[in-house]
């Protein structure tokens, strides 16, 4: 099931920046890098954006069915993808508490899109992703895990940056 993967993948996330100041966490490792607070905003950004679109699919009556993409591929780190400019994250400072109420918003939307879904919808509608194309709605969900297993790599990377610039 879809919602303990993510809830794992989600929990390894908050783990990565347990303990760790805000300040540190709204620190970019280099202009062109975004920060760790940068990145989880992208990830409740996403989120959002993505239950929003599938409910609007959802209530709508066009049917468009999709084959299942392989979007295990998500978690690669080779291929580059950028974020479309309305889920890319504020420079803005963000405490963590802030952000974890986000995050928890996000998910919390997510659920409810999914738990109010018909299953034959969810399996028979599809909506247009950037790099999979058509994509069957039922994909998205575990889709919302992979993306944050995609970050999480980042964000790690980006925590050790700052480690090691803050020792240096």
């Amino acid at each position: 099931m879809f919602k303990d993967e993510n809830a794992k993948i989600r929990n390894a996330v908050l783990k990565a920046v347990e303990g760790v100041n805000d300040e540190t966490l709204n620190r970019k490792p280099s202009a062109d890098e975004w920060s760790p607070m940068q990145i989880l905003d992208h990830l409740q950004l996403m989120e959002t954006m993505i239950a929003r679109s599938l409910a609007k699919q959802l209530a709508s009556g066009k049917y468009e069915k999709a084959v299942k993409k392989p979007i295990q591929l998500t978690v690669s780190r080779v291929v580059k993808v950028d974020a479309p400019h309305h889920v890319v994250p504020s420079a803005e400072f963000i405490p963590l508490e802030d952000m974890k109420k986000r995050l928890e918003a996000s998910r919390a939307l997510l659920h409810k899109v999914y738990d109010g879904a018909a299953a034959e919808a969810l399996e028979g509608k599809s909506m247009p992703h950037p790099v999979f194309g058509k994509v069957p709605l039922i994909q998205w969900f575990p889709f919302i895990g992979l993306h944050e297993k995609r970050h999480l790599k980042q964000l790690k990377k980006t925590l050790e940056k700052l480690e090691t610039a803050k020792v240096e």
